[in-house]
C-alpha cells in the first residue's frame, strides 16, 4: 500500500507541475509584447502580482495548491517510513518518501548492501522534516537500527527462530549480526556438543533463538544450541512415546562412568548400570564397551515420565547358569577366581556369571577363624569342593578345607594320651592357655597344669601369645574337638621328694618374695614356694618381714595333694625363747630341791643366797610376760 501511495504521489506531482507550466504561459500571452512601452518599465510588478492573485489566477493557484497538498505524505520527526531510491551519486543517495521534497542519505550508510540501485525500496528515519536550508533530513542507518531492535524485541517476545550472520570470533564466543545489530553467541550455546574449532563458524549464516535482551546496555544474547535442544526434545518425545519394557533398541555409547554407560538411542539417552553390562563381575565398564560403540540393548525399566530409561546388555545373552554343565554335582572339585571378599567369606567365579561362596568357616579346620581376608585375596585362583548346588536359585556353596583330611578323624592315633608335642599359644583365659598343635587341632592347658612348684596368678605370667610351648596330651574329647593338655607333666612330680624334705616342724632358709594383706610368699630351697600368714612373718623385734629379706622359716603345714607348704618365721624365734625358758626353769627347780634338802643346815648366808635366787626367778618371769 505504501508503495502504491508513493507512485500515486509521483503521478500527481507530475500533473501539478504540468498545470503550473500551462498557467504561466496563458498569463503571459494576455498582454501583447508590442503594447509594452517604456512607461511600463516602471510598473509595479509586485503590486501587479497581488492584483492578479485577486483575480481568476488567484483562484487557479489556490486550486493547484490544494491538489498538490493532497498528494503530500504527512510525516513527523523520528518516524521510520519506506522510501524509493530515485538517484545515486558517488557520495549520496536521493530518496523520495512522498514528501514535498526528497531526502539525501550518505552512501556509506548502505555499505552492507553494495547492490543498491535506483528504484530499490529502503527504510529511512525522518530525522527532521526541514533543516535550516529547508532540506528533508533522513537516515537509513538509524532506521535500520531502530527497525532491527523492533524486530529483535518482536521475535524475542514471540520466541521465534531468526537468521543471523556470524561476523567474527570474540572472547568466550562469537559476534552475530542480527538485523544489523551485533549480538553475542556464547561458545556454550553454539551446539549441544563441545566445540573446539570456533573459527570454522565464522562467515556462516545460521538459525538462532534470542535468549536475553539487556535494554540498558543494548546487549543481546543468542543461541543456536537452544534450537537443537528443542528439536531433540521433540524427537525425544516421539521416541519415548513408543518405548516399552522389553523392547530391543540399537544405540551408541555416548559416555562411560564408573557406575555405568550412557547410550544415545537416537535423540534420547538411557543408562546401562555396570551390573547390567555383563553376567560376570567387572570393575569398570571399559572392560566391556568403549565410546562410540554401537550396541543392541533391552529396555529394563523407565520412570513414569519416561525421562530415565534403564537399559540392559547382558539380558540379551543367555544366563551362564543355564549353560552350566548338567554333570556338575555336589562333591565335585572346581577351580575359580576370587572376585569379591567379605569378612564372612569369599565369592569365587568358576565361570563368567557363575559364582560360589566359600564361607569363612569352610576355609580351614581351625577353630580360630575371624575374617576371610586371613586366607584369601581378590584375584587368587583357588580350588574348592562343591558343598551345595541350587540351580533354580542359582546359588552354590564351596569349601576349601574339604580338600584336606579332617585331623580329628584319626586324632587318637596321631595324638594319643601321654604323647608329647609342641603347640603354639593362641590366647589366654583366667583359667588357662589355649594352644593349637596343628591347624584344626586345639587344646587347653589348665593353669594348674603349668608348673609343679610356681604359683601362677594368670597364664600370661608364664608365656606369651605366639610362642611355642611343650605339652603332653592328658585327655581327648573327640566330640567337642578339644584336647586337655599339660606342661608340668613333662617333669617328675617334685612333691614326692618335697614330702621328705619339707616335713612338719622342719626349719629352712627362705626369702620373702612378695608381701600382701594376708601374708607373704616365701621362696624355699629347690625353688618351691611357701606361704606365711601375716602373724607368722613378725620378727623378734616386733617388725614384719620385708620383701627380699632372708630369714629362717619353720614348716607348720605340708599338703602333697594340695601342693601347699605353710611356714612361719615367728615360730622359729618363739620356739627358741621357749626352749631357753624351759632350760632356765629346769635349772631353777634343781637348785630349789637342793636347798630344801639342806634346809636344816641353813645359815644366814644361805638364806641370803636363797633370797637372791628368788629375786632372779621373779625378774625372769616378768621379762617373759
Amino acid at each position: 500500500m505504501e508503495n502504491e501511495k508513493i507512485e500515486q504521489n509521483e503521478e500527481l506531482n507530475t500533473e501539478v507541475q504540468e498545470k503550473q507550466e500551462v498557467f504561466t504561459k496563458e498569463d503571459l500571452t494576455e498582454t501583447p509584447k508590442e503594447n509594452i512601452n517604456a512607461s511600463t518599465m516602471d510598473f509595479d510588478w509586485d503590486n501587479f502580482d497581488s492584483t492578479v492573485e485577486t483575480s481568476s489566477a488567484h483562484d487557479k493557484r489556490k486550486e493547484l495548491e490544494e491538489i498538490y497538498g493532497g498528494t503530500l505524505t504527512t510525516i513527523e520527526g523520528n518516524e521510520v517510513i519506506e522510501g524509493k531510491v530515485i538517484n545515486m551519486t558517488d557520495r549520496e543517495v536521493v530518496i523520495n518518501i512522498g514528501y514535498k521534497s526528497e531526502g539525501v542519505v550518505p552512501l556509506n550508510e548502505f555499505r552492507y548492501n553494495p547492490e543498491l540501485k535506483i528504484g530499490d525500496k529502503v527504510e529511512v528515519l525522518v530525522v527532521n522534516t526541514e533543516d535550516e536550508t529547508g532540506q528533508l533530513v533522513l537516515s537509513h542507518k538509524r532506521a535500520r537500527t531502530m527497525f532491527a531492535w523492533n524486530n529483535i524485541n518482536k521475535h524475542f517476545d514471540a520466541g521465534d527462530i531468526v537468521k543471523g550472520y556470524i561476523k567474527s570470533r570474540t572472547k568466550g564466543g562469537m559476534i552475530v549480526d542480527l538485523f544489523g545489530i551485533e549480538t553475542f553467541l556464547p561458545g556454550s550455546q553454539i551446539d549441544v556438543k563441545p566445540i573446539t574449532d570456533y573459527d570454522a563458524f565464522v562467515g556462516q549464516t545460521m538459525d538462532f533463538k534470542i535468549l536475553n535482551i539487556n535494554l540498558e546496555f543494548r546487549n543481546v544474547v543468542v543461541s543456536h544450541k537452544a534450537i537443537i535442544e528443542a528439536e531433540l526434545e521433540e524427537q525425544k518425545k516421539d521416541i519415548i512415546a513408543k518405548l516399552e519394557t522389553g523392547q530391543i533398541l540399537e544405540g551408541v555409547v555416548k559416555n562411560i562412568t564408573q557406575y555405568g554407560v550412557f547410550m544415545d538411542l537416537g535423540g534420547v539417552d538411557g543408562l546401562i548400570h555396570i551390573t547390567h553390562l555383563s553376567w560376570g563381575r567387572i570393575s569398570h565398564p571399559t572392560e566391556v564397551v568403549e565410546i562410540g560403540q554401537k550396541l543392541k540393548v533391552v529396555i529394563l525399566n523407565f520412570d513414569e515420565g519416561k525421562k530415565r530409561i534403564e537399559l540392559g546388555l547382558k539380558q540379551l545373552q543367555q544366563h551362564p547358569w543355564d549353560q552350566l554343565s548338567e554333570s556338575l554335582k555336589v562333591g565335585d572339585e572346581v577351580e575359580g577366581k576370587v572376585v569379591v571378599m567379605a569378612d564372612y567369606g569369599a565369592f569365587i567365579e568358576i565361570a563368567p556369571g557363575v559364582e560360589g561362596l566359600i564361607h569363612v568357616s569352610e576355609m580351614s579346620w581351625s577353630q580360630h577363624l575371624h575374617s576371610a581376608q586371613d586366607f584369601l585375596n581378590v584375584g587368587d585362583i583357588v580350588k574348592a569342593k562343591i558343598l551345595t548346588l541350587d540351580r533354580e536359585q542359582r546359588k552354590m556353596s564351596l569349601g576349601l578345607k574339604q580338600l584336606k583330611d579332617d585331623p580329628w578323624q584319626n586324632i587318637e592315633e596321631k595324638y594319643p594320651v601321654n604323647s608329647n608335642h609342641s603347640a603354639r599359644v593362641r590366647s589366654f583365659s583366667n583359667f588357662g592357655i589355649f594352644v593349637e598343635i596343628e591347624e584344626g587341632v586345639d587344646g587347653l592347658i589348665h593353669i594348674s597344669d603349668l608348673s609343679w612348684t610356681k604359683k601362677i596368678n594368670h597364664p600370661s605370667e608364664f608365656t606369651k601369645v605366639g610362642e611355642n610351648i611343650d605339652v603332653v596330651v592328658l585327655e581327648i574329647d573327640k566330640e567337642n574337638r578339644r584336647l586337655s593338655l599339660g606342661h608340668k607333666q613333662l617333669e617328675e612330680n617334685p612333691w614326692d621328694v618335697f614330702e621328705t624334705v619339707f616335713y612338719k616342724d622342719s626349719i629352712h632358709d627362705g626369702t620373702v618374695i612378695k608381701v600382701f594383706d594376708k601374708g607373704a610368699n616365701v621362696l624355699l630351697p629347690y625353688g618351691v614356694e611357701g606361704f606365711a600368714s601375716k602373724r607368722h612373718i613378725k620378727k623378734e623385734d616386733g617388725e614384719n618381714a620385708r620383701v627380699e629379706e632372708k630369714l629362717e622359716f619353720k614348716v607348720i603345714e605340708f599338703s602333697k595333694a594340695a601342693k601347699r607348704i605353710v611356714v612361719s618365721h615367728t615360730k622359729v624365734w618363739e620356739d627358741k625363747k621357749k626352749a631357753e625358758y624351759e632350760k632356765d626353769k629346769v635349772n631353777t627347780e634343781s637348785q630349789t630341791k637342793k636347798i630344801q634338802s639342806n634346809v636344816e643346815k641353813t645359815t644366814l648366808g644361805d638364806i641370803a643366797n636363797l633370797e637372791e635366787l628368788k629375786e632372779r626367778l621373779l625378774n625372769k618371769n616378768d621379762e617373759e610376760k
